[in-house]
């Protein structure tokens, strides 16, 4: 019984790593997108605004620049994304079990990636004033396109994690 406990609680450290691995690569890539290309990083205040917002009874935002302001939305914000992306991560197991994360290929990765991207174009987007998929933004379809290489880039840093894991930190007996 010991044993099992280990182990599961090893998966779920495990799946949790991959989704923080995930969330860094995606970090990374907007880093870069916005360093090389010029493109604006998501801005992680207003998340945490949003958020911040949900517990006053303010689900949906007519735009988040006029949102009422929460203390601490940078970190809110910040703290989110991190908790999202290890969410995500404790998916891939949770679908494809303890074989994915002992020996992880691409494709489910990438499935579960894409599949998600329906928690920012059908909540949170809606939410924080931008429309269904982005659709009162002013590039609709740029803004749908930059959600799904977002995902992608996410998707492949859980996959690349995951595989450095696999290699690191072998399968508990």
């Amino acid at each position: 019984m010991g044993e099992r406990m280990s182990s599961a609680a090893e998966l779920v450290v495990k799946a949790a790593l991959v989704g923080i691995g995930g969330t860094i690569v995606l970090d990374l890539w907007a880093l870069f997108m916005a360093r090389v290309m010029g493109l604006p990083a998501a801005n992680w205040a207003m998340v945490g605004r949003w958020l911040g917002n949900m517990p006053r009874g303010r689900f949906l935002q007519e735009a988040m620049t006029t949102a009422e302001p929460v203390r601490g939305e940078l970190a809110i914000g910040w703290m989110a994304h991190y908790a999202i992306g290890i969410g995500y991560g404790l998916l891939l197991p949770a679908f494809w079990g303890q074989d994915w994360i002992d020996r992880p290929t691409l494709l489910p990765a990438m499935i579960l990636a894409w599949v998600l991207l329906v928690a920012p174009w059908f909540m949170m987007m809606p939410g924080m004033g931008m429309g269904i998929a982005g659709s009162r933004t002013p590039e609709p379809n740029i803004a749908r396109l930059r959600s799904v290489v977002n995902h992608s880039i996410f998707g492949l840093g859980m996959y690349a994690t995951a595989m450095a894991l696999a290699r690191s930190w072998p399968a508990a007996a």
